[in-house]
C-alpha cells in the first residue's frame, strides 16, 4: 500500500458533541458497513457506552474512500476514549495520528474537554480540521461558536466546516477535507522497525492483542518482535487491519495502522505507549512519550455477601484482561470482611468498573470512600506512600502529609461564575486565572486537592450551574497541608471502612455530619449505641442511638419511689451488661451514605 494514499486521523470532542455519530456517517458513506447492519454508535461495543453516550474503549477502523480526485484512499479512524480519566490513552491514540477533526456542538460551544484535547493535538503537532456539528438544531449559534473556535485555533470563521451528523449533511465535505488537509504518514528509512502501541484488547481465544501504528519498517507473521520498554519478546502469529472485525493481512508497513497477535497471555505485558521492534535488528531508541499508567484513585471493593469473595476475585481478574490500568490487591476490614484494594485512573473509571462488576458478573459490592495516594514524611527522616487512611502512622511520628493536587479547568456561562467560585473555595481550591472565551462564557483555572473532587464535586458543579458547566483536570504534583485522619467509632470500636483523611479545618463539620447521618441509619438496639468522630484520641463529635426501653415501672401502682428506683437501676445494670457483649450490625446503606456528601 502506498503511504501517500493513507490518512490516519482521530475525532476529538467533548462528551455528547457528536463524535460517534460522525463516525457512523463515515462508515455509511464509505460503504464500510451496510445500511442494513447500521446502528447508532456502531463503534461503541458496550451497553454502558451507548447508555452514557461516551466512548470507554476505543475501536479503530479502516475505511476505503474514492475521492473526487479519482484516487482511492485508505482512511484509518483511530478513535479515542471520551472522558478525562483516560487522557493518557487519548494522548497515545493522537500520537498514532497525523491529523484530527475537532468537533464542537453548534448549540453548546467549546467545553473544558474540547480545550484539553486540542492542547493534546497541538502537542502532537497534528493538522486540525475544525468542524461545527448539529448546525440544524433550533438552538444552534453558528456565529458565536464559530468565533470561539477561531479564537482557539487562530483560524478564520469561514474556514470552519459545518455539518449535521444526524442527517448526514456536510459529511462528504468532511471526508474530502481529511484527504486534502491531513498529511500522509511520515516515516524514515533507517533499516529498523518501530511500531507505536496505542491500545490493546484481550481475546479469549487469541490472548492479548496489540494495536499498532507503524512508524518505520514492517512487521509480518513469523517475525520475532520485542517491546523496547518492557523487554518482552514474542513470535508474531498474525498481523492485520481493522474493519468491524479484524482482517488478517500479509504485513504491516510504515504508515499503516493494524493489530499484532503474538500469543501474549496477559494484557499487562502490553503497555500502551511502548515501542514494538524486531528482535534481529532492534531499534535503539523508543518512540517518545511513553510513561507508566498509575492509578490516581483508590477504593476498597467488598462483596455484599461475604461468601462471594472468590466470585469477586474471578470477576476482577476477567475485567483486568480488558483493562490493563485496573490494579487490585487483597485486603481485609474488621467491618466488611475480605475484599480488594483497587486502583483506578479516576472517578468515572471507578464507576464504570463497579457497573461492569454488577452487570457482567452479577457481583454486588460495597465500595469504601475513594482515597488518593498520600506521601507521609516521618520525623525519623523516612517517607512512605499510603493509599488508605488505616495505614497512616501515629500522629506523633508524622512530620508532614503531602496530598496530590489537580490542575482544574472549568468552562461555564458567566451567570454562574460566582456560585462556582464559591464551590471551589469551599473545596480548598486556589484560583490561578480567568479567561473569557466570549462575552457569555468564561474559563476558570484552579489548583485544587484531588481528594476534594473525589466524591461529589462533579455533581455539585452540574447542580449549581444548571448543568451548563464542564470540567477537566490533570494531576499537578503534591502539596503539604494540615491533614488528619478522621475516625468513626461505634461503641468505642473504630470502623476502618469509615475512616478518611481530611483537612483539620474541615474535620469537625465532617465528623458532625457523618455521626448525624449514621444515627439515622444504624438500627436501634436494646442498649444505647454511641457514634463518635475522633482525631487520634480526641473525640470531636458524638451522637447516640437511643435504646429500646421496656416500661419496667408499669406494674408499680403505688408505694415509695425507692421501689421504682430499684427497678430502673436493675434495668440499667442489665443494659450495661448487654452493651459489653452486644454487637452492632451496620447496614450496607450506612456505608453508601458515607459516599453521599450532598448535604455537606
Amino acid at each position: 500500500m502506498q503511504a501517500d494514499h493513507i490518512r490516519n486521523f482521530s475525532i476529538i470532542a467533548h462528551i455528547d458533541h457528536g463524535k460517534s455519530t460522525i463516525a457512523d456517517r463515515f462508515l455509511e458513506l464509505t460503504g464500510t458497513i451496510s445500511s442494513r447492519d447500521m446502528e447508532a454508535q456502531v463503534l461503541d461495543d458496550m451497553d454502558l457506552e451507548k447508555e452514557r453516550g461516551i466512548t470507554i474503549k476505543a475501536h479503530p477502523i479502516q475505511m476505503k474512500y474514492l475521492a473526487d480526485d479519482g484516487n482511492t484512499y485508505t482512511i484509518n479512524l483511530i478513535d479515542t476514549p471520551g472522558h478525562v480519566d483516560f487522557t493518557y490513552e487519548v494522548s497515545r491514540s493522537l500520537a498514532a495520528c497525523d491529523g484530527a477533526l475537532l468537533v464542537v456542538d453548534a448549540a453548546q460551544g467549546i467545553e473544558a474537554q474540547t480545550l484539553s484535547n486540542v492542547y493534546l493535538a497541538i502537542e502532537n503537532d497534528l493538522a486540525i480540521i475544525p468542524v461545527m456539528n448539529k448546525i440544524d438544531l433550533p438552538a444552534a449559534q453558528p456565529e458565536v461558536v464559530g468565533h470561539q473556535i477561531s479564537d482557539l485555533l487562530g483560524c478564520f470563521p469561514e474556514e470552519i466546516l459545518t455539518c449535521s451528523a444526524k442527517s448526514g449533511m456536510g459529511i462528504k465535505e468532511l471526508l474530502e477535507h481529511i484527504v486534502k488537509e491531513i498529511p500522509a504518514p511520515k516515516y524514515e528509512i533507517t533499516g529498523q522497525t518501530k511500531g507505536l502501541v496505542f491500545d490493546s484488547v484481550f481475546d479469549s481465544y487469541r490472548g492479548a492483542i496489540a494495536y499498532v501504528r507503524m512508524m518505520e519498517g514492517e512487521l509480518k507473521r513469523g517475525d520475532k518482535m520485542k517491546f523496547i520498554k518492557s523487554g518482552e519478546e514474542y513470535e508474531i502469529t498474525e498481523v492485520g487491519t481493522f474493519g468491524l472485525k479484524r482482517i488478517p493481512c500479509e504485513k504491516l508497513s510504515a504508515g499503516e495502522v493494524g493489530y499484532v497477535i503474538s500469543n501474549i497471555k496477559d494484557l499487562a505485558n502490553i503497555r500502551i505507549g511502548d515501542t514494538m521492534t524486531l528482535q534481529k535488528n532492534p531499534a535503539t531508541e523508543a518512540i517518545e512519550g511513553y510513561k507508566e499508567i498509575k492509578p490516581m484513585v483508590f477504593s476498597g471493593l467488598y462483596p455484599v455477601d461475604k461468601g462471594d469473595y472468590e466470585m469477586l476475585r474471578d470477576a476482577l481478574d476477567k475485567l483486568r484482561l480488558n483493562d490493563s490500568s485496573l490494579e487490585f490487591i487483597p485486603e481485609s476490614s474488621e467491618a466488611l470482611g475480605f475484599g480488594f484494594r483497587t486502583g483506578f485512573l479516576g472517578l468515572l473509571h471507578m464507576e464504570i468498573t463497579q457497573e461492569r462488576l454488577s452487570r457482567e458478573f452479577g457481583v454486588e459490592i460495597i465500595t469504601t470512600v475513594p482515597n488518593v495516594k498520600y506521601i507521609i514524611q516521618k520525623k525519623d527522616g523516612s517517607s512512605i506512600e499510603i493509599e488508605r487512611p488505616g495505614d497512616l502512622p501515629p500522629l506523633g511520628d508524622i512530620e508532614s502529609i503531602a496530598e496530590p493536587v489537580a490542575k482544574l479547568q472549568i468552562v461555564t456561562p458567566t451567570d454562574y461564575t460566582g456560585v462556582i467560585m464559591k464551590l471551589c473555595d469551599d473545596k480548598r481550591g486556589l484560583l490561578q486565572g480567568m479567561e473569557y472565551i466570549d462575552t457569555t462564557r468564561v474559563m476558570l483555572n484552579y489548583r485544587i486537592p484531588m481528594a476534594e473532587i473525589m466524591v461529589d464535586f462533579f455533581d455539585s458543579l452540574k447542580s449549581c450551574s444548571s448543568g451548563y458547566a464542564s470540567m477537566d483536570y490533570e494531576l499537578d504534583g503534591y502539596n503539604i497541608d494540615n491533614l488528619v485522619r478522621l475516625d468513626i467509632l461505634i461503641n468505642g470500636e473504630m470502623v476502618d471502612a469509615f475512616s478518611s483523611i481530611v483537612h483539620r479545618d474541615k474535620a469537625y463539620n465532617m465528623g458532625n455530619e457523618l455521626t448525624v447521618k449514621l444515627k439515622d441509619l444504624i438500627p436501634r438496639q436494646m442498649f444505647a449505641v454511641a457514634i463518635q468522630a475522633a482525631i487520634g484520641i480526641k473525640v470531636i463529635a458524638r451522637t447516640t442511638v437511643k435504646p429500646y426501653r421496656k416500661d419496667v415501672t408499669a406494674k408499680c401502682y403505688g408505694g415509695d419511689i425507692s421501689r421504682k428506683r430499684k427497678l430502673l437501676d436493675k434495668q440499667k445494670e442489665g443494659k450495661k451488661r448487654m452493651k459489653q457483649v452486644g454487637n452492632v450490625e451496620i447496614p450496607q446503606k450506612a456505608f453508601l451514605a458515607i459516599l453521599d456528601r450532598s448535604d455537606s
